[in-house]
């Protein structure tokens, strides 16, 4: 197989399972058996271990890959720095974090030629990556291949495709990734993002969850059991393919909130073989298994996480992905849109398709809303009046598909997110026009 084959050979039969153990090699013979570092390498290539949690944590919380590849990683020349365009870091500190409730239509089309890296956009975030604490929010629109490699030192991204495919070219082979679904990137994997079938010529567009605290897992469980929400055989990790190209090519690291940029003489997608649970993966959100009461009220949206970044305190978050997915509504005498809240984490909320229902009009595709800590939200005005004298019967959600990064630190704005032409300027006034209703007995 030549290097160009090599290059668009596809990996098609996934590796299932969240955080499993996994191994794949694009050639026979090239994993290892009995050592992971042998004297000599089968095939005449390196290994090299990706560490994605510190050698000593609990084995059960452990994150590393063994690659076996062409030219071992650290056989680059020096970075330099590059421009950073519109993608920042935490600490954010160029504005004061805001108690107000905010709200985005979608981001702009970008100029023609815009890459993933380039299309990143910044919303806000809290922490340090310098200390591994905290989250960013991204957004990204872009209509042009990635020509360059692209790694990240601060933390993990989570995918989530809203207008397009992505085909995601990781060291560890390929993942497609569409609307519905989500792909993760862990922490220091290198990969390239092509864009795919956007609709009418109109760039892929999307958001971006950039994980500086403990890597995603699945959240445990409890009560509920052995079974539901997300299962971990549905996470789907890629089968190994490799580039076996000669001559320059650009790769940009993002090191402590910063873009440094150096021009390798092959290509670091050259991962033959590999075995580990350090691996990027796809999910498809369509096969959550949704919960949820079968008598009256309705379950806090904590029942709806995905995924979960855990911090040192239990049970609260660094950051939580939550997806509100096609679902029956059976609760008896119950309010059935999501409730009035004032909340200690902050959530910023994301719509794929469809619409949300507990906003009538405004939270479109490729927008989203920002409720900070203890900002009062729910159902808008319109939403509120037609729920509460709706005839309850068996009613299925199933026409649209919004999520949720929530967090337990305030999200601060970037300065272009604040000044942003498509924040929307009277948010706020969805919930105008809430009347009293309240008739004392006596």
């Amino acid at each position: 197989m030549d290097g160009d084959a090599r290059k668009t050979a596809e990996g098609l039969a996934y590796l299932s399972g969240f955080g499993n153990e996994h191994s794949s090699e694009a050639v026979p013979g090239a994993l290892p058996q009995g050592r992971n570092s042998p004297q000599r390498a089968p095939l005449g290539l390196y290994a090299e271990q990706l560490s994605g949690t510190a050698f000593t944590e609990p084995r059960a919380h452990n994150r590393r890959s063994w690659l076996y590849r062409i030219r071992p990683s650290a056989a680059h020349p020096a970075f330099t720095r590059t421009g950073d365009g519109a993608l920042r870091t935490a600490p954010f500190a160029e504005t004061v974090p805001d108690p107000n409730r905010l709200r985005w239509n979608p981001l702009p089309e970008p100029r023609p030629g815009t890459d993933f890296l380039a299309g990143l956009w910044t919303l806000g975030g809290n922490g340090d990556a310098t200390r591994r604490t905290g989250m960013a929010v991204h957004l990204y629109a872009a209509n042009a291949p990635m020509e360059r490699v692209f790694g990240n030192a601060d933390g993990e991204l989570l995918v989530v495709p809203e207008r397009g495919g992505l085909l995601l070219r990781t060291e560890f082979g390929l993942l497609h990734a569409g609307p519905g679904e989500v792909a993760l990137i862990p922490r220091g994997v290198r990969f390239r993002v092509e864009p795919l079938d956007a609709e009418g010529g109109a760039a892929a567009r999307g958001y971006v969850c950039e994980n500086y605290g403990a890597p995603f897992r699945l959240p445990d469980l409890g009560p509920i059991g052995a079974n539901g929400l997300a299962n971990a055989r549905d996470f789907r990790a890629p089968v190994a393919a490799y580039e076996d190209v000669e001559g320059p090519v650009e790769v940009v690291n993002k090191f402590c909130g910063h873009l440094w940029t150096a021009t390798y003489d092959h290509s670091p997608l050259d991962v033959v073989a590999w075995h580990g649970n350090h691996v990027p993966y796809v999910y498809d959100l369509r096969r959550f298994n949704v919960l949820g009461t079968v008598t009256y009220d309705h379950p806090d949206p904590s029942i709806f996480t995905v995924l979960t970044s855990p911090s040192d305190t239990p049970g609260l978050a660094g950051v939580d992905f939550v997806v509100f997915a096609p679902r029956w509504l059976v609760g008896e005498d119950t309010f059935r849109p999501p409730y009035f809240h004032r909340n200690v984490m902050s959530e910023y909320m994301g719509l794929v398709e469809g619409a949300y229902d507990a906003k009538a009009e405004g939270f479109v595709p490729g927008g989203g809303s920002l409720h900070n800590m203890m900002s009062a939200h729910g159902p808008d005005r319109e939403t509120f009046d037609r729920a509460s004298a709706a005839e309850l019967a068996p009613q299925k959600v199933d026409d649209g598909l919004a999520f949720m990064f929530e967090t337990r630190w305030p999200v601060t704005l970037t300065r272009q997110a604040a000044r942003a032409e498509h924040l929307q300027p009277s948010y706020d006034d969805v919930w105008r026009g809430l009347q009293r209703h309240f008739r004392p007995l006596h």
